[in-house]
């Protein structure tokens, strides 16, 4: 636990940490907030499950726009409107579904808040990576933030639900309109921690360099493929624990069975960030995307909110650590000046696979029940399971490299930082030392 002690003392990190922590709290609500209010208001999960659909979408084709911008502007240059416009186009569409606007109106509101959210935890975790050089820390600093996630979706959940249950159905959205809003302004008013623009290197002809699409660079579209496909499962559970639990006649627990799910995810997370690992990155990959799969398949079995929650917290127990190390895979497939962009692909597939899932599972519970939900997250899961097995070799090849297996290094040396550097600048640019570049070794 000395490591996660030691990233959070460096200058600034304990106050962008904690206010990415808000930014990405309101963003655990939308889905299920999404389906309470609109299965509430307009009776419909079809309905409910495609405008959830439409502003994971949007967020992710937006975030693969925005994430490219921040890499040549800035984060605060690009993200502090961009985040401002996605609240208040939130906050107009709930006030639409108060006044049961016509459906065309709530799906453009949502699609504009989806599209101009971006993903703050990739903004974080690339401050992480500039300000570590120490592979064992960054791997500490991944780790914290995966597990900062699952503590999103343990709260946010349980609140939305509670909200959306007793007090009023559209209540469980306005959280994210609060916290979306002070979040991104807690954050991207932090500017010595901001990673500075790199400068653009120019090839032959004066064209830049590294201009193809992050997508094809080797390596990357497996992990992105996988990361779209564990969306599906979470875009179905979403819509499927909120039928079952209302066919069990036991609503208000809809929010509790995702937080458990959220909880072994969390709990996860921060065991497995809190020791170096000596077995390769590319076989823990494969064995947690294969374990979290087959583990996706009990929830065809539950049949109360006792039995889904178990089976949801033990499949949770895979997912954080998935992330962990789905993160430190990009770090070593991509340019750093690419990194921002690389981060935010895996958060952009998997809101594509949130939308796909909950769209399907949606139109499945409509027409066969809530069971037929749990059938389409299977699916997905055994998908996954394919690709990740099929593609190890590669992976190997990929990612072979020194692993930290001792302690952690915590001397000055092992990071970006200047212990002399006042907390904050009037230059973004600035950083935290000399130079800036994120190392390519292991991460985790």
């Amino acid at each position: 636990m000395r490591s996660y002690l030691t990233i959070l003392r460096l200058p600034g990190a304990l106050a962008f940490c904690a206010a990415g922590f808000v930014a990405r709290a309101g963003g655990a609500m939308m889905s299920i907030g999404a389906v309470l209010m609109v299965s509430a208001l307009y009776g419909s999960y079809g309905l409910a499950g495609g405008l959830a659909a439409a502003n994971g979408v949007a967020w992710a084709l937006g975030t693969a726009y925005l994430s490219g911008l921040v890499d040549r502007h800035g984060q605060r240059q690009v993200m502090l409107p961009a985040a401002l416009v996605s609240a208040a186009s939130l906050a107009a569409m709930v006030v639409s579904g108060l006044v049961h606007a016509p459906i065309w109106a709530l799906f453009v509101l949502i699609v504009i808040s989806g599209a101009t959210g971006g993903s703050h935890g990739a903004l974080v975790r690339a401050r992480w990576s500039y300000l570590l050089k120490s592979p064992a820390l960054l791997h500490t600093a991944y780790s914290l933030e995966s597990t900062l996630d699952e503590l999103c979706f343990v709260i946010g959940p349980v609140v939305a639900t509670a909200l959306a249950t007793t007090v009023h159905p559209a209540a469980g959205l306005v959280c994210p309109v609060v916290l979306g809003a002070v979040g991104a302004l807690l954050l991207y008013s932090q500017r010595s921690t901001q990673p500075p623009v790199e400068p653009v290197e120019m090839g032959e002809g004066g064209r830049r360099k590294h201009e193809k699409l992050v997508l094809a660079y080797p390596g990357f579209v497996p992990v992105v493929g996988i990361s779209l496909l564990l969306g599906v499962i979470f875009g179905a559970i979403d819509v499927t624990a909120v039928a079952a639990t209302t066919a069990w006649d036991q609503r208000s627990k809809a929010g509790i069975v995702l937080a458990a799910m959220s909880a072994g995810s969390a709990l996860a997370g921060i065991l497995y960030g809190a020791r170096a690992w000596a077995s390769p990155l590319w076989k823990r990959y494969t064995i947690l995307v294969v374990a979290l799969g087959v583990s996706v398949c009990s929830l065809l079995f539950v049949g109360r909110p006792l039995t889904l929650a178990v089976c949801g917290f033990v499949a949770g127990f895979t997912i954080a650590p998935t992330f962990i190390n789905s993160n430190a895979i990009i770090v070593r497939l991509i340019p750093t000046s690419r990194l921002t962009e690389g981060l935010a692909w895996l958060g952009t597939s998997m809101g594509i696979g949130t939308s796909i899932g909950s769209t399907i599972a949606g139109q499945a519970i409509d027409v066969q029940g809530w069971r037929a939900g749990f059938v389409v997250a299977a699916a997905a899961g055994l998908a996954s399971v394919a690709i990740a097995a099929g593609c190890a070799k590669v992976m190997r090849r990929l990612t072979t490299g020194p692993e930290p297996t001792t302690e952690p290094d915590l001397s000055d040396s092992a990071l970006h930082v200047d212990r002399d550097v006042p907390e904050d600048t009037t230059n973004p640019s600035d950083g935290m030392g000399s130079g800036g570049s994120t190392p390519h070794g292991s991460t985790s």
